[in-house]
């Protein structure tokens, strides 16, 4: 087919074919040639637990104090060190994305504050005394986003089998009973690693998009197996996008929103045949809450195909419930005081389609079939339509030639 610098050059002329992996998928499923196809562009977007931040943080004046003890950003408790920066006024830092000020506030709010250009409250105390600062984003000379594990090729589905509600990371509310509710993660057949599950174009320090900004892959994350491969990214805090980042509440506490995406160049046959996978080809282990061992598999066409891409708001059903269960339990805080909906927050996880009792907010979140069950779908963890739009910033940069393979 074509090698590498064919590719390279069709992209710096103009006349690379470049799709999104969605234009891809729809090509496919309509029969329509793809053997013209250059490049692929695949993104993910969804709370992914292993992401942390390493900071360099200015507090004081030199000489004021030695090191720090504890260090804290708006609330969200950090581990200071290694290297203690003796008394600089600088302290380095990491935080992670599942660390928290409260039940409604953590690390993924606190780097999408960051990243948006808030001024962030810092607290150090060292040798029984507390320092504070206020800082943004600019005033941090190194200020870089890792993850651990991230853009798994293939997740779980979590339905709970006991007689008691559970709360857990994988659920806004306490996730019902006797297999009535299932959660779901993963964006199917666009993610990134389901398009190159070899690692081929994902391997150590190849470029990719993390919150909209460059980054490389560091390798595999925590987790990985040579059936579920994970990544391992990293990129500078500068440059991200607030649209693919953030905080994501759930019953066990704060979560982290990250998006990932790369490109795919089709350089061969073996390329093109993992990029034809489909939903309907992808398993989703359904797994059950308390020891996390599969009960059945499901498919992804269950979860994506034909489903919300958008909820939809219907005022004159709303019964004006005081307190509104819907507003307190948005995950992303994207319902307004007047119980309008936000969609530049919203990240279509169907919270507010399965509590509000008036139905005022509809949208289609479909069901996994479990044991000949059909069991709903009420939360989902991922956002594809923020993969697709990270998928369509990324064809863009290519075509400006602002991305290289």
């Amino acid at each position: 087919m074509r090698s590498l610098d064919e590719i390279r050059t069709a992209l710096a002329d103009g006349t690379a074919v470049v799709l999104t992996a969605s234009e891809l998928k729809k090509r496919i499923a309509e029969s329509d040639c793809i053997s013209d196809v250059d490049v692929v562009t695949c993104g993910t977007c969804g709370v992914m637990s292993g992401t942390y931040a390493v900071l360099s943080v200015p507090v004081a004046p030199p000489g004021v104090f030695s090191r720090a003890d504890t260090v804290s950003l708006q609330g969200v408790p950090a581990i200071p060190g290694p290297c203690p920066n003796e008394r600089l006024g600088l302290v380095d830092l990491m935080v992670f994305g599942t660390a928290h000020a409260d039940n409604r506030y953590g690390g993924g709010h606190l780097f999408h504050d960051l990243i948006a250009g808030k001024e962030i409250h810092v607290e150090v105390t060292s040798s029984e005394r507390k320092y504070e600062a206020e800082v943004t984003l600019d005033d941090i000379p190194f200020a870089r986003l890792f993850t651990t594990r991230s853009a798994f090729k293939n997740y779980s589905a979590i339905i709970n089998r006991s007689s008691k509600p559970a709360d857990t990371i994988f659920s806004v509310l306490p996730l019902s009973g006797n297999a009535a509710q299932a959660t779901v993660s993963g964006c199917g057949e666009i993610n990134p690693v389901e398009n190159d599950p070899s690692l081929r174009f994902l391997s150590s320090g190849d470029p990719i998009i993390l919150n909209g900004a460059h980054g490389r892959v560091i390798g595999t994350g925590t987790r990985s197996s040579p059936d579920r491969p994970n990544l391992s990214v990293h990129a500078d805090m500068q440059g991200m996008d607030t649209r693919f980042c953030g905080g994501f509440l759930t019953a066990a506490g704060p979560e982290c929103i990250t998006s990932i995406g790369t490109v795919v160049p089709v350089s061969d046959q073996d390329v093109l045949t993992r990029l034809m996978i489909r939903d309907a080809d992808i398993a989703l282990p359904v797994v059950d809450i308390e020891d996390r061992q599969p009960v059945g598999t499901a498919s992804y066409s269950q979860v994506w195909t034909g489903t919300a891409t958008r909820i939809m708001h219907h005022p004159q059903r709303c019964r004006s419930c005081d307190p509104c269960m819907v507003r307190s339990s948005c995950p992303v805080d994207a319902i307004r005081a007047d119980k309008t909906i936000n969609h530049q927050r919203c990240f279509v996880c169907g919270t507010c389609v399965h509590i509000c009792k008036g139905s005022a907010y509809e949208g289609n979140f479909g069901f996994i079939t479990v044991g000949g069950a059909d069991v709903p779908i009420v939360l989902r963890q991922s956002d594809r339509r923020r993969a697709e739009i990270l998928c369509r910033r990324i064809k863009d940069m290519l075509i400006r030639g602002e991305f290289q393979i």
